[in-house]
């Protein structure tokens, strides 16, 4: 997570425990970045993205405080659970708190919300059940 040294560490660590929750209800990496993105904000998360370690299975939510942008990247695999539209109310509820001042909440609430939406439904067993 860079950009940490904004956050306390009471901070840090509620940060830390909403994506090991998120990873661990979906089964999918999540990833946190805060700072300033380096040219166009899109480009930038895309490009933090593709450097994640099973980048197909990951979710990657870039903030830039000072610029005001949130982009929110879902791997291959992820995006067949959480598609733009799952993506974008994620991004609404976090630029709520954003704009309230809220930064580690926007992040917390939008990592619950993304890491909910990426859970993969339970198969039921649909085995045949003979009697004797």
């Amino acid at each position: 997570m860079p950009g940490g040294e904004a956050f306390s560490p009471a901070q840090r660590d509620e940060i830390a425990r909403a994506i090991r929750i998120a990873e661990e209800s979906s089964g999918f990496d999540f990833s946190v970045y805060v700072g300033a993105a380096e040219g166009e904000p899109r480009m930038f998360a895309e490009s933090l993205h593709g450097r994640l370690a099973r980048p197909e299975r990951s979710v990657l939510v870039m903030v830039d405080p000072a610029a005001r942008r949130l982009e929110i990247v879902t791997g291959s695999v992820v995006c067949r659970l959480v598609d733009d539209k799952a993506a974008g109310l994620a991004a609404l509820s976090m630029q709520a708190a954003f704009a309230a001042g809220d930064l580690v909440g926007g992040i917390l609430t939008g990592l619950q919300q993304l890491g909910e939406r990426a859970r993969q439904p339970r198969a039921l067993h649909t085995g045949t059940h003979t009697e004797s």
